[in-house]
């Protein structure tokens, strides 16, 4: 009798020991665009699979650099489809990894419920406020979508004394919900993000004023060998995830 439960208790501890030890890190790098919704996704993710997920969320620009500099992120989430295709060109990513995962919209917003109208280019071009967020052209794909929209409607020049630029489209969509600057170009994701709710007023950009917002992810080297990793980006291709996705108000490849 006392082997039998002894033997019980083993079996148990055992089964708890070989659970612990096939859970896994996952170090992701991602842009801050996709930030909040990739939290909700590694949510569902730590559930159905016990792997955990550590994040650090920046420009693509910057997260590129920091990962040609050794970063040990074994996951790159990037707003655009160049810089993953650098990394697995210089030998950072593995080939025939990276995916577009998703298809981002740019969006004029201000937190004030009447200020953007159903068309953008009017108060753009009436000039009734003080500063314009963009994030940093150079470095966040959302920023050069903005350039190139303004650019698109002549505004480039005429209001680039009342700019605000973010490092990335976090920093810039904090720049308007702080009401630093009375609008901003955002992605739409943001003000879909239940703590917004769509709150404020928009006008989404259409998608003929600027490049594609094509959004890859690429798996690293460092993690070529890391199931969790692998198992993460077969996860972000699933049904549950990609519904999230699209409720954040991207577009899917």
């Amino acid at each position: 009798m006392f082997f039998r439960i002894y033997a019980f208790a083993f079996m148990i501890f055992g089964a708890g020991f070989v659970s612990t030890a096939v859970a896994e890190e996952v170090r992701v790098a991602v842009a801050a665009n996709f930030l909040n919704t990739l939290n909700e996704i590694i949510r569902n993710f730590k559930t159905d699979t016990g792997h955990t997920v550590v994040v650090s969320s920046g420009s693509s620009g910057k997260l590129y650099a920091q990962i040609q500099n050794g970063a040990p992120f074994e996951v790159f989430f990037s707003a655009d489809v160049k810089r993953p295709q650098l990394l697995e060109e210089e030998g950072l990513a593995v080939k025939g990894s990276r995916f577009v995962y998703a298809v981002g919209r740019l969006t004029l917003w201000s937190p004030e419920s009447n200020l953007v109208n159903e068309d953008g280019r009017i108060v753009l071009s009436k000039g009734n406020f003080e500063h314009l967020a963009i994030a940093n052209p150079k470095t966040a794909p959302y920023g050069l979508a903005a350039e190139q929209t303004l650019k698109k409607l002549d505004l480039w020049e005429s209001l680039h004394d009342r700019m605000v630029q973010g490092e990335n489209i976090g920093q810039t969509f904090q720049f308007v919900f702080s009401k630093n600057a009375q609008l901003g170009f955002v992605a739409l994701s943001q003000v879909l993000d239940p703590k917004i709710n769509g709150s404020g007023s928009r006008w989404d950009v259409p998608a003929s004023f600027h490049d594609p917002l094509e959004q890859e992810v690429v798996l690293l080297m460092t993690g070529q060998n890391h199931s969790g990793a692998k198992a993460f980006l077969e996860y972000v291709k699933g049904d549950k995830s990609l519904a999230i996705i699209e409720r954040f108000g991207y577009g899917l490849p």
